[in-house]
């Protein structure tokens, strides 16, 4: 941990600046939370006012706090703030909790108190929580620095770290209706200065934390993130539930991997690289989160299904399978063993369906069998509320199996008044339960990712040997801002190894006829100007011309179509393109992501690339694992495997251009965007070309 961050974890004696006597103020709620926590350090109450309060003495003033004091939690008005840091910082405190509200959240008078607010930390050098949160908590320590209404959050094995205080306030009072209990609590508030990733590492420290969670506006420092939240994902799985997912930055972009490389695809890009496991709602990610915390890592993707009822039966077969989970084939011992148990009707095939009548005693012999099947990874259990027997008792028959079993066994408990008994007892047991079938199944499958990405070793970026960096930059650093002339476009990528064909600039028509000869008919006319970047779009691309009257006709209409569509564009004549072999065509780009650095994508090509949306992305520079995933999440990277009519490509080709494109673009971050659409893949072992390429520099 950051010895700087150690006294908001570990603190020897607290000072509440800004304690109250007055109930309905947050200095009320901050010195009662913290007498009442159980605190084992020093409690010092501040006022002006001096006196009493909850039994103690307040101090006048923090000059006057005696040892040990380490930690302030400042709750005065947001004027007041200034005054209060440097007295803090007179007094020795530097770390500060700031719970007073008003700063920029409130415009731009706020903005500026708090960048003042900022300076003075520096300046103290002091670290600060907030300001605008409501602190942080332990229950194991224990420790409580907020100003919540009681009752306070019950001790567990989830931490919760958020960027907004009232999600805080609710999530306490939600988890512990939901039966599971927080480890520790940060509420970062406006980030002056402790953010998110500075908080993850002494949160995952701690003994008593088996899951992270977070509630993320947004991240500060992209690659700082993921560098520490990699660290703590090896050990104990962290779960973001990022929001304003359609609040996308505006960017100026001229390609189709730029349009479609927005904010998310980048969050999404960094929490896959980092085993961050993304969840889409906060139920979500607490669901996930106790299962997490609660059940064993399965050893095998394959689920079973034991049920009392057919119908939630099919539901969660559905759910699993939809989820890209297999449903378990059961072993014919274990089928024998179940036929032993069960009524004649029953199904003993997975979905297994012991009938309505099912009691404890189908329930737990049941699940024991297939707790014992190899052929099973993990089990959902299903219990619409029992007919004939209390959901109760077959619950507590459950509860052994469970406990003694090495495969995580979640529960669907489907209803509420019926069976809020027997949710109670398996909460009390750490056994995770959820309503519908399909709750149950995301959680599996959670599980499920987290076993896999353990097993895995951490990958190592893929960087070629053979690439001609310097070549690349001699080119870049003396190039002007925009789009790179296709002769300088052509030596950088061939610089990578990134193989394109042959092509010449014709400034008239005889000079394409020319050109055409050299290169060898049949050719491609593709209008060069810096202005046009979708040619295609505006007629200014032609295919297949065999002879030189085509060509020169085809120089006069791709001209012309491009003046027409864009009068004011600079024309500096055609590329003439030698028509390569057929072979599937891909889109490969990259831009420069201003959060988390340079982005690759592979998906479908062409000029409805936007409009299809068959797309995948990643951070650059690449793992070859990554970049396996990437072809294989795309139907277009499927395809290149064969399909029906289609043969099968040289994908290693595709995936060796994708991962030169990644590490070009990471090495040169003057690169704002790059695309080669199409990326044309030849043949399985005849390789892939960069048949279109566009490249745009920003300014140092």
């Amino acid at each position: 941990m950051d010895a700087s961050l150690q006294p908001f974890f570990h603190p020897a004696g607290i000072a509440v600046i800004g304690a109250s006597r007055d109930p309905a103020k947050l200095g009320f709620g901050v010195a009662r939370n913290l007498t009442q926590s159980g605190y084992p350090g020093v409690i010092h109450l501040v006022n002006p006012r001096g006196g009493e309060l909850m039994g103690r003495s307040v101090h006048r003033d923090v000059a006057s706090v005696p040892d040990p004091v380490d930690l302030a939690v400042v709750v005065v008005p947001a004027a007041a703030v200034p005054d209060a840091l440097r007295a803090c910082g007179a007094r020795g405190i530097r770390a500060a909790i700031i719970a007073s509200g008003g700063f920029r959240e409130v415009g731009a008078e706020g903005a500026a108190l708090e960048a003042r607010v900022g300076e003075i930390a520096r300046e103290l050098d002091m670290r600060i929580v907030g300001p605008n949160c409501i602190g942080l908590l332990d229950t194991h320590l224990p420790l409580d620095t907020t100003f919540l209404a009681p009752p306070p959050p019950v001790p567990g094995d989830v931490a919760f770290i958020s960027h907004s205080g009232a999600i805080c306030a609710a999530v306490i009072d939600w988890a512990s209706g939901q039966g599971f209990g927080l480890s520790r609590l940060v509420s970062l508030g406006n980030q002056t200065d402790v953010c998110e990733t500075d908080v993850l590492a002494p949160v995952a420290s701690d003994r008593y934390t088996r899951v992270l969670t977070l509630y993320l506006e947004g991240i500060r420092d992209g690659r700082r993130f993921i560098e520490q939240a990699g660290l703590v994902t090896r050990d104990k799985p962290v779960v973001a539930l990022k929001v304003g997912r359609f609040a996308a930055g505006q960017r100026a972009v001229a390609s189709h991997t730029g349009a479609l490389a927005g904010q998310e695809a980048a969050y999404n890009a960094a929490f896959q690289r980092a085993g961050v496991i993304r969840a889409e709602t906060n139920e979500e990610m607490f669901d996930w989160a106790r299962a997490l915390a609660w059940c064993p890592l399965p050893a095998r993707r394959e689920i079973a299904v034991l049920t009392n009822a057919g119908g939630p039966g099919v539901v969660a077969a559905d759910a699993v399978e939809a989820l890209g989970l297999p449903l378990a084939a059961l072993a014919d011992a274990t089928v024998a063993r179940l036929r032993g148990v069960l009524p004649a009707a029953a199904s003993v095939h997975n979905p297994v369906d012991m009938l309505a009548s099912a009691g404890p005693r189908e329930y737990s012999e049941c699940l024991a069998a297939l707790v014992a099947d190899e052929q099973v990874g993990a089990v959902m259990v299903i219990m619409p509320p029992p007919p004939t027997h209390s959901a109760e008792s077959v619950c507590e028959a459950l509860v052994p199996i469970i406990r003694a079993s090495s495969k995580p066994v979640v529960v669907s408990l489907m209803g509420e008044n019926l069976v809020r008994r027997a949710s109670a007892v398996l909460r009390a047991e750490h056994i995770p339960d959820y309503r519908f079938p399909e709750r149950a199944a995301s959680a599996l499958a959670t599980l499920v990712r987290r076993a896999a990405f353990v097993a895995t070793p951490v990958p190592e970026p893929v960087r070629f040997p053979d690439v001609r960096a310097a070549e690349a930059r001699a080119v870049l650093d003396h190039a002007a801002a925009g789009f790179l002339p296709q002769d300088d476009v052509a030596r950088v990528l061939s610089a990578y190894g990134i193989d394109l064909p042959r092509i010449a600039l014709a400034s008239t028509a005889d000079d394409a006829v020319a050109a055409a000869a050299q290169l060898g008919f049949p050719v491609a006319l593709k209008v060069a100007s810096p202005d046009i970047p979708h040619k295609s779009d505006v007629g200014g691309v032609l295919l297949g011309l065999s002879d030189a009257d085509a060509v020169r006709a085809g120089f006069v209409a791709v001209q012309a179509n491009a003046r027409r569509a864009h009068p004011l564009a600079r024309l500096d004549g055609v590329h003439v393109q030698h028509m390569l072999p057929e072979g599937q065509e891909v889109i490969v780009g990259a831009v420069q992501d201003p959060q988390f650095g340079a982005l690759v994508m592979f998906g479908a090509g062409g000029t409805e690339v936007e409009g299809v949306k068959d797309v995948a992305f990643a951070l650059a520079p690449l793992p070859r694992t990554e970049a396996d995933a990437m072809l294989d999440g795309t139907w277009a990277g499927r395809k290149l495997r064969g399909f029906r009519q289609v043969p099968r490509a040289d994908r290693d080709a595709a995936v060796d251009a994708l991962l030169r494109l990644g590490q070009l673009v990471a090495e040169h971050p003057r690169i704002v965007e790059v695309e080669i659409n199409p990326l044309r893949v030849r043949p399985e072992g005849l390789g892939a070309v960069a048949v279109d390429v566009r490249l745009r520099l920003h300014r140092d």
